[in-house]
């Protein structure tokens, strides 16, 4: 199998990604959205699960020219293309790379390799 090549839409801050519910962690409404909305991108495009560990690049591209912190990004993103059937666990991300792209675009796009 070769890579898997898909673009995502910019994900929610981690600060509106989890809310707090009786005492508990719970995904915000923000977050189901955005999950939902990796879930349908992955069923449209008909990726195979993957099996097995795997090298994950991301290149985050900014909505707007503010300050971020890149490591926000990551887990609303993984979740979604694990939910999404992608692969079937975060557990097999052996490689995991995020950069900032040059321009704006307000998206990410992802390539997922199969390591051997």
């Amino acid at each position: 199998m070769g890579p898997v090549e898909i673009t995502l839409p910019w994900p929610p801050s981690l600060n509106t990604y989890w809310r707090q519910f009786q005492g508990r962690a719970i995904l915000s409404e923000k977050g189901r959205l955005y999950r939902r909305a990796v879930m349908a991108l992955c069923l449209h495009h008909r990726i195979e699960t993957i099996t097995g560990p795997i090298k994950v690049e991301i290149i985050a591209y900014r909505p707007d020219n503010r300050k971020r912190d890149l490591d926000n990004l990551l887990k609303a993103a993984l979740d979604g293309l694990a939910k999404g059937m992608v692969y079937e666990d975060d557990s097999q991300i052996r490689d995991l790379r995020i950069k900032w792209a040059d321009t704006i675009g307000g998206m990410l796009k992802v390539k997922i390799e199969v390591l051997q």
